[in-house]
């Protein structure tokens, strides 16, 4: 009971004092609707942790975007990927505010970033920045409307907190934002991991998934394991929201051993530069193998994320013979909801010998070191410290298709695959592209720079890759209207294009020959144009439209329509 009342008094000191350090009255919740969530900050992502909120929109896009606080719109970014059109603004209180994922601008900011996309001819904008004095804006001034631009799974809006001086990311919840949570975490699955030669676990050499009985709520209870030298543990667990069915990740993760606590970490702030730690946060392999995230409650000595706290031998607990051991994990969301493991060991020495097999591969990586390696037509080059740990690389090339051991294994820098092209001629080399072959029916375009006698491309994961021939063009479909066709009341231009190959590069379209501005939902291969950019002279018009694919396919499709101005 003192245990526990200690523990309670750790967290809630944590909370006082991390609420102390950041205000939490200055900004105002972004939209004037009851905040859900969709995402938490720090929840884990494919190679990244999450560096904001996602807020829920009821399922809708349009809705107002307000300025959180004084202060003015230092940045904006329209873009086809990552946050699509995302909007930042400096607060004179230090910290930054940034908007994710927007249909639109309010009026006079869309009016200046439409001017800057007629003027480059492009969807893209890249960084626009601005000095205090262009678009200055009070707490709770519009600012824009919520979307689903970038890559975005749905309506919502990403909503980050920033440091202005160091542009570390901050959780929201910290700064006041409230959305309704009386639920504990949901542990689905623990696994306990052997992390040296020596160590067993149930006389084994091997990790083993335990499996876990809810005792009551927010408590379980794992099956009892014997086990010797040194071990580590990791858990897969969520968190739910009241008002939302959607698995959230959690605020923070403890583990205590005997009642001590030998690991913890918070998601409180981090940097972008070392959100690809997360790759040695959890059990890479495992997810890369099962798309399951476990999060260990050890640390790897490679990884450099600062959201650890008071640590012992880094989480990993040394059972010795004839002891007994009670450890307890606990994860809390950022309300202080708590579930908890028990899991009883037994210390206890295994005699069985288990002998490691001898890796019979040529090629040793040696992680500090350059390293480099060609067989058949294919090489590889790994810079300095690509990989973590040393280790022996399994490499092979079969028909033209190189397998650089499994993309199982973490890595912290791009290599570089390079491939000999001498043999193709020069049409078939226009054709040619560097592909990820994961899945071999729907190889997946890797950016390929071409060199008169060489391909290459660089990349992070391993796994297979081969050249592939693109030979089709893109498909174009204009929806809606037909050639010649009367369409005076419509409001916009609607084309869907597509690409079985390579994929789409970029598109072009006019009207009457003068560019216009096209937005690309790639995720439903639909591009629009809104009449309203343009007021267009005469009643007979031509729209046309190039679209490309990544080798160069070219496909064209032009059209006449007849439109009444409306005034």
């Amino acid at each position: 009971m003192k245990q526990l009342f200690l523990l309670f008094l750790f967290f809630s000191s944590f909370i006082v004092s991390s609420q102390e350090k950041y205000p939490k009255d200055y900004f105002r919740n972004p939209l004037d609707i009851p905040t859900v969530l969709a995402g938490t900050f720090g929840e884990l992502r494919s190679n990244h942790f999450h560096s904001g909120v996602d807020i829920k929109t009821q399922g809708r896009e349009g809705l107002k975007i307000y300025a959180a606080a004084d202060g003015y719109v230092s940045r904006i970014k329209v873009a086809q990927y990552g946050f699509g059109k995302a909007l930042y603004i400096t607060h004179p209180n230090g910290y930054t505010t940034v908007y994710a994922h927007i249909s639109k601008y309010a009026d006079k900011i869309q009016k200046y970033v439409k001017s800057v996309q007629y003027k480059k001819e492009k969807y893209a904008t890249g960084n626009l920045f601005f000095k205090s004095d262009k678009f200055p804006v009070k707490k709770g001034e519009l600012i824009a409307y919520t979307g689903d631009t970038g890559s975005s799974g749905g309506p919502h809006l990403h909503y980050e907190i920033r440091s202005t001086k160091t542009e570390n990311i901050i959780n929201p919840l910290l700064f006041g934002l409230k959305p309704k949570d009386s639920k504990p975490p949901t542990f689905q699955s623990l696994k306990v991991y052997t992390l040296n030669n020596s160590s067993r676990i149930n006389n084994q050499k091997k990790n083993f998934i335990l499996t876990l009985k809810n005792t009551e709520k927010g408590k379980y209870l794992a099956d009892r394991i014997s086990a010797s030298g040194i071990i580590g543990f990791g858990v897969s667990v969520f968190d739910r929201l009241n008002e939302a069915p959607n698995k959230n990740g959690i605020f923070s993760l403890e583990m205590l051993v005997n009642g001590k606590q030998f690991y913890y970490h918070d998601v409180e702030t981090f940097s972008f530069s070392e959100s690809k730690f997360i790759n040695l946060h959890i059990d890479y392999k495992h997810y890369k193998k099962y798309k399951r995230r476990y999060q260990k409650t050890y640390k790897e000595t490679k990884n450099k994320l600062s959201t650890y706290e008071n640590l012992i031998n880094n989480g990993r607990i040394n059972i010795k013979n004839g002891l007994n051991y009670t450890i307890e994990i606990i994860a809390k969301d950022y309300n202080g909801n708590s579930s908890s493991i028990k899991i009883p060991i037994v210390g206890k020495e295994s005699n069985t010998i288990f002998s490691k097999s001898k890796d019979s591969t040529n090629y040793k990586i040696i992680a500090k070191n350059f390293q480099k390696f060609t067989k058949e037509d294919i090489t590889v080059a790994f810079p300095k410290n690509t990989f973590y740990n040393d280790l022996f690389l399994n490499f092979k090339v079969e028909n033209g298709v190189a397998k650089i051991h499994t993309p199982t294994i973490p890595l912290n820098k791009s290599f570089t695959l390079t491939f000999n092209v001498s043999k193709y001629s020069e049409e078939e080399k226009q054709q040619l592209y560097i592909a990820n072959l994961e899945y071999p029916k729907y190889p997946r375009y890797q950016y390929t720079r071409k060199k008169d006698s060489t391909f290459y491309t660089t990349t992070k994961t391993l796994g297979t890759y081969s050249l592939v021939s693109d030979k089709h063009k893109p498909k174009i479909n204009i929806l809606y209207f037909k050639n010649n066709q009367w369409i005076s009341k419509r409001k916009t231009i609607k084309v869907k294009i597509s690409d079985i190959g390579s994929g789409i590069k970029n598109y072009r379209a006019t009207i009457d020959g003068k560019w216009i501005l096209m937005e690309f939902n790639h995720k439903k291969g639909v591009l629009t144009y809104n009449f309203s950019d343009k007021k267009l002279l005469g009643s007979k018009h031509i729209f046309k439209i190039v679209v490309s694919d990544n080798v160069g396919n070219t496909n064209t499709l032009s059209t006449t329509f007849f439109k009444k101005q409306v005034n």
